[in-house]
């Protein structure tokens, strides 16, 4: 009994220390983590800018570029020398949401840049929408999109569906579709 009692209490003492640990250390990485998804978001909006930046000058040069508005729950990024928007996007995809960053050429029509931040399809399949020689074929194509088994690459409108992945290749046309008849009459309702 007493062998018993002993166990217990070393067993609680044992669990409230490394609890006390891991909340410690939760509270020590949540700025860095935070400050990293915030990075890569930069990063992302820069790439879509094709303006240049490293590690060390990532957020001066953001600063200096770009500038953020946020309209009712959307955030847009403006690169002002070029009039380039980029907006973020999110929706269902097969296995889980897939979320990234649109940015459009100044006739708020063209894409310019189109990238992923989060998806959860399958690799090789879905995941491909992931992929930049994929994402690279919207590139110069105008919105809406319409995403086919057989495009007509010539189209201006028409990009290729992921082969073997159809349910991904029409959520992804129906996310970003969605999005951009949504938040491009936002965007331009408050430039008036």
């Amino acid at each position: 009994m007493k062998r018993s009692i002993k166990m217990l209490v070393f067993v609680a003492l044992l669990g409230t220390f490394t609890s006390i640990l891991l909340l410690g250390m939760n509270q020590l990485t949540n700025a860095r983590i935070a400050a990293n998804e915030e990075a890569l978001l930069k990063s992302q909006v820069l790439d879509g800018f094709a303006i240049e930046y490293n590690d060390t000058n990532i957020n001066e040069v953001f600063d200096a570029n770009v500038t953020v508005e946020t309209i009712d729950e959307y955030t847009f990024y403006l690169y002002e020398e070029t009039g380039e928007l980029t907006f973020r996007f999110e929706g269902g995809g097969v296995w889980g949401p897939i979320i990234g960053l649109l940015t459009l050429e100044p006739d708020l029509e063209t894409i310019e840049y189109i990238t992923i931040l989060q998806q959860e399809e399958t690799p090789g399949l879905g995941g491909v929408v992931a992929e930049r020689p994929y994402l690279s074929t919207f590139v110069d194509k105008t919105m809406p999109i319409d995403i086919l088994k057989e495009a007509d690459m010539s189209s201006p409108t028409e990009v290729d569906a992921i082969t073997g992945a159809t349910r991904t290749s029409d959520a992804f046309e129906t996310i970003l579709n969605s999005t951009y008849e949504t938040v491009i009459p936002i965007w331009e309702d408050a430039q008036e």
